[in-house]
């Protein structure tokens, strides 16, 4: 999922301490924020911004084509539920920790609305130059700069460094689109790479992935079709078998996956594999360098 600049965005949580500092900085770089959600506060305005009840109120007022949510993790199911009556078709969804039968009831929601989820546990999504959502630095130019290269990562703070190697080798970034670390998510790493395949802004793709669950393997599989270059870093390579590390997603079981599993499909699906996220921005610029000859 790609947000764009002509987009309209709805801020479920706007009034809370998160919703009002991330929704002042996405409406001065130049998101469309057209206010936010508290049934507490329907009909006053916060920011200069007027403010709902719920997303279906809001949406029959206004014309609402994503929302956010900066909601605390036991309101996320009645929040994401609400957006999804409202007829909003792209839901970014912050919050960590969301219990996982509520996760799943908002995935077959959505899936019967035909709504797109980001998140649980996102970073956000950023589309240079024209908008973001959530709360990575897309304000700040030596992390990210107009460009063709589409980052997809699993961590905000690992994506935020590919983001700025890539600007400080000269290249540019097309989106980022931060799927969440998570178990069950609603857009994954796969899903993204088909996003940004079908993007004409996007020349070339850098996965930052990590070990636990198949994503990236599934992500390898489509990989191997596309004719865009793509290149991953994958985290995790020296944590012991079994263990949890970081992210809720990010547990092997056995070589389920595992970094070496995850580095030979990848590799398998043509997909370069780098050590670490500074190599990233080089093999990107090899593979552009020998597609164009």
């Amino acid at each position: 999922m790609i947000v764009r600049g002509t987009e309209t965005l709805l801020v479920q949580g706007i009034t809370g301490k998160q919703g009002t500092f991330w929704a002042d900085k996405m409406r001065d770089y130049g998101t469309r924020v057209i206010g936010g959600v508290n049934p507490k506060k329907a009909g006053t305005e916060h920011l200069g911004l007027p403010v709902w009840g719920s997303a279906v109120d809001a949406a029959k007022d206004v014309k609402v084509d994503a929302s956010v949510l900066f909601i605390p993790s036991l309101g996320v199911k009645t929040a994401a539920l609400d957006a999804i009556a409202a007829g909003i078709l792209k839901l970014v969804i912050m919050t960590e920790h969301v219990p996982v039968h509520d996760v799943m009831h908002v995935m077959a929601a959505a899936r019967e609305a035909g709504a797109k989820v980001i998140g649980p546990n996102t970073a956000g999504l950023v589309t240079p130059g024209e908008c973001f959502v959530g709360f990575m630095p897309a304000f700040n130019h030596r992390v990210f700069q107009t460009g063709n290269v589409g980052v997809i990562s699993r961590s905000g703070s690992l994506g935020t460094l590919v983001c700025l190697n890539l600007v400080q080798a000269g290249m540019g970034i097309s989106a980022f689109v931060g799927i969440g670390g998570d178990p069950i998510i609603g857009t994954t790493t796969r899903d993204a790479l088909e996003c940004l395949n079908q993007d004409d802004r996007t020349s070339a793709v850098a996965i930052v992935g990590e070990i636990g669950g198949s994503m990236e393997e599934a992500a390898a599989e489509y990989a191997a079709d596309m004719s865009k270059p793509v290149a991953a870093f994958i985290a995790g390579a020296a944590s012991p078998p079994g263990k949890k590390m970081g992210h809720a997603g990010a547990i092997v079981m056995g070589d389920s996956g595992s970094y070496d599993g995850k580095k030979a499909a990848l590799e398998a699906g043509g997909i370069t594999v780098v050590p670490t996220p500074s190599f990233l921005p080089t093999a990107l610029k090899q593979r552009l360098g020998s597609a164009a000859a």
